[in-house]
């Protein structure tokens, strides 16, 4: 993955090392990839499969 093309507000790295996107990023994607991210701002829940409410 190119880092060098996000900013820092895109991102963290977690404990392990493993890069988290932080909600700003995924607004900034425009969309919702499914995948269950940790911060997605569309309230996607990848046990169920749907969209949960705001």
């Amino acid at each position: 993955m190119a880092l060098q093309n996000l900013a820092e507000e895109d991102f963290y790295k977690s404990p392990e090392g493993y890069i988290v996107f932080t909600e700003k990023y995924h607004l900034k994607r425009g969309y919702c990839c499914q995948s269950g991210c940790k911060h997605c701002p569309y309230g996607f829940d990848k046990r169920t499969g749907k969209f949960k409410k705001k």
